[in-house]
């Protein structure tokens, strides 16, 4: 993972498989990252081969973090590797999922 930052925004770029072997590390860099109080928090899925539910869980605990925070958490997943089980656990009905990090940036 490596996380990018500035004054308002939390970007993390995840690659390889996110699963329950890499899904604690991603919940650690999150937890680490919202201590820093950004007002976006951007996970960019773009990198990533397989997600699975172990990958997804951090995605909406990451979800329930940021909503009482008041933090935008804006997911970049466009692949079947990532967009498609998003949307088949319905997560993508509270996440809001990006097809691309320009369009993540600009909040659509």
């Amino acid at each position: 993972m490596i996380p990018q930052r500035d004054d308002h925004t939390l970007v993390l770029q995840v690659t390889g498989d996110l699963d329950v072997l890499t899904a604690p590390t991603l919940a650690t860099h999150l937890d680490i990252g919202l201590t820093g109080g950004p007002s976006v928090l951007i996970v960019d899925l773009t990198e990533v081969d397989f997600l699975s539910s172990a990958g997804i869980s951090v995605l909406v605990e990451t979800h329930r973090l940021t909503e009482r925070a008041d933090i935008s958490l804006r997911v970049v997943a466009d692949s079947p590797a990532t967009s498609r089980p998003i949307r088949l656990m319905n997560v993508d009905e509270i996440i809001d999922l990006y097809p691309s990090m320009d369009e993540a940036l600009r909040g659509r």
